[in-house]
């Protein structure tokens, strides 16, 4: 049998291409983890990928993919363990995404998501960099059963129906019996939903010929109500034995109260489809943020770690440092958790968001927590920030929380004219937080950045960046 074979641009002293087969091992030091929590080596200067290495091992690698840029590979033994790995509470937790950093040591892993920080704005380099104030990450008291929503695949392996994650770059799906990382009751409603599921036989969704109903399962739990939501994402608007199926629910899992359908027809990227209906008991749960009370209907976003949120949200009003006379601006509002947390500190909250839902259900968590000095609107930042200072509405603090892919370019403009006094950017993305802070540092500077760790086990990182103007 013939290995596939790829040469590389990289050159022995005497000059002669270096040839890696697909296969083939060698020792190798890891030196750093990278963005994805993967240990990095350098195999004759060429940069090597390596899944669950540790800084600081030698490991023998199996390649797995070798191109001009980088190679790949897979851990074959190790010879030099690190003194932080530890054995992962999940079995499977080195095949599929969410458990990257199951395998380090937690301290280890605060110390790195500061240093993933730093990575970056090398990376970028913003002005003045080198001198940013960079604290230790904020981490857990214990870093395990925090996730308080999960998206598992449904597929039929063997015969049963099994639910779980897909391994890693592939639709391949590993059943999950059971993950460290999420609130124990998550778990114990999908694997009840699956029996019913199977009991009942209702079709599962096969990707081959895109038949089949059942796609997902959505379970997401209020921490601070114990609510738990129940989203069947399916391929059909049709659910076989619905009847049944929301009476076995009802019986069997009471703490259930409310169950949705989400329908996203046939083959696609996205998990979810734009129509959801309403199946059973209410439509949204409430969570608890302080003494604050949220709808969160099946779409809406909310932070994975409820108890890392209220950490987050205190860090980011420390950095605004407000004042009752301020006019704030939540901008990537959501459903309204950060600017009506803030709102008693200030004299008006105004936010905007392009999902109408989040908006309503925004607004909704103002008026059913009295809140009346805070309002959001659909729109985008950058539309409506020129609009607002053009109706006089002077802005004195800024807060942003964009998606991984940061500002937009014309946010930032926006932002730069706008010229607040005081700005907090919280960031689940340091690779983009350092590329817009090489615009937004022409008129402000970095005080300090605050990382806090919101998901334990897992190379993200999340981080509140207090920026004070020229």
């Amino acid at each position: 049998m013939f290995k596939k074979q790829t040469n590389f641009n990289q050159h022995t002293s005497n000059n002669q291409p270096v040839e890696v087969n697909i296969g083939d091992r060698f020792p190798l030091t890891i030196k750093r983890l990278g963005i994805n929590g993967e240990g990095i080596g350098y195999y004759k200067r060429k940069i090597c990928f390596v899944p669950n290495a540790l800084p600081e091992e030698v490991v023998v690698v199996e390649v797995t993919e070798s191109n001009a840029h980088f190679l790949r590979g897979k851990i074959h033994s190790i010879r030099q363990a690190s003194e932080y790995r530890i054995k992962p509470r999940d079995s499977y937790a080195n095949n599929v995404g969410g458990f990257e950093l199951e395998h380090l040591e937690y301290s280890q892993q605060l110390k790195f998501k500061r240093d993933l920080i730093q990575q970056s704005l090398e990376k970028f380099q913003p002005r003045g960099f080198k001198h940013y104030q960079i604290k230790q990450t904020i981490g857990m008291d214990n870093p395990f059963e925090y996730r308080n929503k999960a998206q598992f695949q449904v597929r039929l392996l063997d015969g049963h129906v099994a639910a779980g994650l897909f391994k890693t770059g592939s639709h391949d799906l590993v059943d999950l019996p059971t993950c460290a990382v999420q609130i124990p009751v998550t778990m114990k409603v999908m694997r009840q939903v699956v029996k019913i599921i199977e009991a009942l036989a209702i079709p599962i969704y096969n990707e081959e010929d895109h038949s089949g109903i059942i796609k997902t399962l959505v379970v997401r739990v209020a921490q601070g109500t114990g609510e738990i939501q129940l989203t069947f994402i399916t391929n059909s608007p049709k659910l076989p034995h619905k009847r049944e199926l929301l009476e076995q629910i009802s019986t069997q899992l009471p703490e259930v109260t409310s169950i949705m359908q989400n329908i996203n027809k046939g083959e696609s990227p996205l998990v979810w489809g734009e129509q959801t209906v309403h199946l059973a008991g209410e439509e949204a749960i409430t969570e608890t943020i302080g003494d604050l009370k949220f709808r969160l209907s099946a779409r809406a976003f909310l932070q994975l770690n409820p108890t890392q949120t209220k950490v987050l949200y205190a860090e980011t009003a420390k950095a605004l440092d407000l004042n009752p006379t301020d006019n704030l601006v939540d901008a990537y509002a959501g459903i309204g958790t950060i600017g009506l947390t803030l709102a008693d500190q200030v004299d008006q909250v105004r936010g905007m968001e392009v999902i109408k839902d989040a908006v309503d259900d925004a607004n909704f968590n103002a008026k059913q927590n009295n809140i009346d000095n805070v309002s959001y609107e659909v729109g985008t930042a950058e539309e409506l920030l020129p609009k607002w200072l053009d109706d006089g509405f002077f802005i004195d603090a800024l807060v942003v929380d964009p998606p991984r892919a940061g500002l937009d370019q014309q946010l930032i403009e926006s932002i730069l004219n706008a010229r607040p006094e005081k700005f907090v950017y919280v960031s689940c993305n340091p690779s983009t937080l350092a590329r817009d802070l090489v615009t937004l540092t022409r008129d402000y500077k970095v005080e300090y950045m605050q990382p806090v760790d919101m998901m334990p086990q897992t190379p993200k990182c999340e981080v509140v960046v207090k920026l004070v103007r020229i």
